[in-house]
């Protein structure tokens, strides 16, 4: 009895890992064919996180503990847009972001601005929010514009 409960234990881990790299998989190659679609030079970080540096910034950028001020705007890959920040842009502690922004940001110094391209699993996994379907890839065009 212990054998087949073990056994469908493993099983079931399987199944549910599965699932989660064929995810990953379908946004890699969306997010592929969004870089192409749209001649982006894109880079990527082990995570799978995309990003576009069109300008660097300064040389101090910002860290985990960080409170940023970024002016943004969030669209689907389709181009609808979900959210942005007013001109002023939003303050608030990096560490409070989604997983992609709090891994992305920190790639631009003071004043840099570029893209970030967020896989489901660093954005909001398979929970819809808002008008953001379940494993929606995000795209941020963001300006760091300043933090501290």
């Amino acid at each position: 009895m212990r054998f087949i409960v073990g056994l469908l234990f493993i099983v079931s881990l399987s199944i549910a890992s599965c699932g989660k790299e064929d995810q990953r998989e379908i946004d890699q190659q969306l997010i592929q064919e969004y870089i192409s679609e749209n001649n982006l030079d894109a880079s990527s970080t082990a995570s799978g996180l995309h990003y576009v540096i069109n300008n660097p910034g300064n040389n101090e950028h910002p860290n985990f503990s960080s409170t940023v001020k970024v002016i943004y705007t969030g669209t689907l890959l389709n181009g609808s847009q979900f959210d942005a920040s007013d001109s002023a842009g939003i303050t608030l502690p990096l560490n409070q972001f989604i997983q992609g922004w709090i891994e992305g940001i920190p790639l631009f110094g003071k004043g840099g601005e570029g893209i970030l391209i967020i896989p489901s699993h660093l954005g909001y996994g398979p929970s819809p929010r808002g008008s953001i379907p379940a494993n929606s890839v995000l795209v941020f065009e963001i300006k760091l514009v300043n933090f501290n």
